[in-house]
C-alpha cells in the first residue's frame, strides 16, 4: 500500500495552463442565419437532383419515348372520356347493324 502512496488522486494538469486563466468561450452569434439557411436549402436541392440523374440510368431516346407515350396516353385518355355511356352504346349498336349476317350466331337445333 505504501507503493500507491504518490499516486495524484485529482484531475491532471497540464504544463503551462494556469487554473484561472482557463474560461469557456463565448459561442459567436450568427448574424447571417438567413443567409446561411439559403445556402443549406441550395446545397440540399442540388444533391437531391444529382441523387436523381444519378438513379435515372436512361438514355435521352428512352426518355423521349416515355414522354411520347405520356402523351398518347393523354390524348386517348381525353378521347374516351369525350362520350357519355350511351353514345357509346348507340355507336356501338350502329357498328352491330352494319355487320353481315355472316356474323350472326347460326341456329342449332335438332328438328329442323
Amino acid at each position: 500500500m505504501d507503493a500507491y502512496k504518490q499516486v495524484q488522486k485529482g484531475p491532471l494538469k497540464l504544463k503551462g495552463v494556469t487554473e484561472l486563466g482557463v474560461t469557456k468561450r463565448k459561442k459567436k452569434k450568427d448574424k447571417d442565419k438567413a443567409k446561411l439557411l439559403e445556402t443549406m436549402g441550395k446545397i440540399q436541392k442540388n444533391q437531391e437532383e444529382e441523387l436523381r440523374r444519378h438513379l435515372d440510368k436512361r438514355t435521352p431516346a428512352q426518355v423521349a419515348f416515355e414522354k411520347v407515350q405520356e402523351k398518347r396516353q393523354m390524348e386517348r385518355i381525353l378521347k374516351k372520356a369525350s362520350k357519355t355511356h350511351k353514345q357509346r352504346v348507340e355507336d356501338f349498336n350502329r357498328h352491330l347493324d352494319m355487320l353481315t349476317e355472316h356474323y350472326d350466331i347460326p341456329k342449332v337445333s335438332w328438328t329442323k
